[in-house]
């Protein structure tokens, strides 16, 4: 099984490897290709400014040593026939950098994807049907605390795992409610919203953005006043990368209490999962906002047979005595003891939450897990009936697969915030979100994986919510629309994807994008088009 995996993994990074391509890798040597390659790399050479940090290439064993870092767990995507592998992958050092690779691509004909971290779901970061450069942020990730003030300057490179830890290097008593696992990078969590274990009590991490860096189409460098309110209201949830190069971004931080408590009790079926689990549907939105407990649906075992599980993944802002007095209120049924509490630090809970062994892990960019896997989101505003819950139960041990639905509740903050305050839309009225998740190993069918979970997506259709079925923009699904590109159609785009994501919001970020980016520089299959309105016959 070992030998056959590694076979599976070699053959991989042969085909990534393997590129027709003839481009040199000196600066002063033009690409053999089409003219806009030729010229590119002579661009970036030439004065002012020429561009001093790495340029990675296909004949530099580091292209191909990024590239499959980036794509171990989007193969099936970069296989696809009409996928280009980048020109070139740029790790830039400096905003002057990011700058001149932006205005030589322009000049050259290049598209442009940024990478801030590894959590890109459908892999738009690493692919395009057009001739384009990557510009990796992984270099530019300072981040700077200010405990006087409570707020942070965060660089889009960084991890959200490096923004806990210079917090707590700060501070026992601030924190961030951003996402819970730790290697996500701010720039896309931040642009598309971010839901994390403090969104009851302080709502998405773009809710607590104050002020930002933008790199626009035209190569300037603007924060929130330079760019104006309108701007600044896109990029916080509304795909921040359709409308420029997110340079850094401010943030407020939040206050968090000397103990918090956290628990993940488990039951299974056997023991009762589904009563707790039709329960906690009925309560969790409900909590006071300084609870939080998530569901997760996943296989589990119960005597040598499989079955389902459910953990409540949990936090509490406070101890574990006022939490059992809480729990023994609202939640009596999930029986939780003392034992089941573990009383530690904010940023012990982020350890818990993200099963990261030590403070240290948290400064590893790299994603432990590199299984390919497809994932799909909805939104809940009816609890799911039991007749219903046994269709789940049914779904998620068919496969000999790891299956996930992660559920996280709503309400608190997120009820007293409007839909429109920033793009990110999904507010009261919302009992939790659900993330569909299914991971195989690298060899096995993707097919089977991808058409299990498409299959338990159109199951749930009666159970969620509609008119438009919602989804989460940072849990992004190629399978609701893509747009034609180069050419981009407004009302196609908003009725397939746009809604969905955005829902009355994504007219305004469209007519954002017409302002700032007429000519749709900053594009790929899911990003905001510029306004047009719909024509009409009479």
């Amino acid at each position: 099984m070992g030998s056959a995996r590694s076979l599976d993994l070699l053959l991989a990074l042969l085909f990534l490897i393997s590129s027709t391509w003839r481009i040199t890798t000196s600066l002063s040597t033009p690409l053999v290709g089409s003219n806009a390659e030729n010229t590119f790399l002579e661009c970036m050479s030439s004065k002012p400014h020429p561009f001093s940090s790495q340029i990675h290439t296909p004949k530099v064993s580091s292209y191909s040593s990024l590239l499959y870092s980036y794509s171990t767990q989007h193969l099936r995507l970069l296989n696809s026939t009409n996928a280009q592998k980048p020109t070139a992958i740029l790790t830039p050092k400096s905003e002057q950098e990011i700058k001149k690779a932006l205005l030589c691509s322009k000049q050259n004909g290049l598209q442009i994807r940024v990478r801030s971290g590894g959590h890109d779901y459908e892999g738009l970061s690493l692919k395009s049907s057009f001739a384009f450069i990557v510009i990796d942020l992984v270099n530019f990730r300072s981040i700077s605390v200010d405990v006087k003030t409570q707020t942070a300057w965060v660089q889009s490179g960084a991890t959200i795992g490096e923004l806990a830890y210079r917090i707590a290097e700060k501070s026992k008593t601030l924190g961030f409610p951003s996402g819970i696992c730790p290697t996500m990078g701010v720039g896309g969590h931040f642009s598309g919203g971010g839901i994390g274990a403090l969104v009851r009590k302080y709502g998405t991490a773009a809710d607590n953005i104050i002020d930002a860096l933008i790199l626009d189409v035209n190569g300037r460098i603007l924060n929130r006043r330079s760019m104006g309110e309108n701007l600044f209201w896109a990029i916080r949830g509304g795909s921040g990368a359709s409308f420029g190069v997110i340079l850094a971004w401010k943030i407020k931080l939040v206050h968090i209490p000397e103990i918090v408590t956290v628990f993940s009790p488990t039951r299974t079926l056997e023991q009762g999962a589904e009563k707790l689990f039709v329960k906690w549907q009925q309560i969790a939105d409900k909590l006071p906002e300084d609870l939080f407990i998530r569901a997760v649906i996943q296989p589990g075992n119960w005597n040598g047979q499989k079955t389902v599980q459910v953990v409540f993944n949990s936090l509490y802002l406070g101890g574990t005595g006022d939490l059992l007095k809480l729990m023994q209120k609202s939640f009596p049924d999930l029986g939780l003891t003392a034992n089941d509490c573990t009383e530690t630090i904010w940023i012990g809970s982020v350890l818990k939450l993200s099963f990261t062994p030590n403070i240290e892990t948290l400064l590893n960019r790299t994603h432990p897990d590199t299984l390919p896997f497809k994932a799909k989101s909805d939104y809940v505003q009816k609890p799911i009936p039991e007749n219903g819950l046994e269709g789940i139960w049914k779904r998620v041990v068919e496969l000999e697969a790891n299956t996930f639905l992660i559920l996280e509740p709503f309400g608190g903050k997120m009820n007293a915030i409007s839909e429109s305050a920033i793009p990110f839309p999904h507010r009261k009225g919302n009992l939790y979100e659900i993330q569909y998740l299914v991971k195989w190993n690298q060899g096995q069918a993707s097919e089977k994986h991808i058409d299990w979970i498409r299959n338990l997506y159109s199951y749930m259709t009666p159970y969620v919510s509609s008119n438009p079925r919602a989804s989460y923009v940072n849990y992004r699904d190629l399978d609701l629309g893509k747009n034609e590109l180069p050419k981009m159609s407004y009302s196609k785009a908003a009725s397939s994807w746009g809604t969905k994501y955005f829902k009355g919001n994504f007219k305004r970020l469209a007519m954002v994008k017409k302002q700032v980016d007429p000519q749709n520089f900053f594009n790929d299959e899911q990003s905001i088009p510029p306004y047009s309105a719909p024509s009409c016959c009479y």
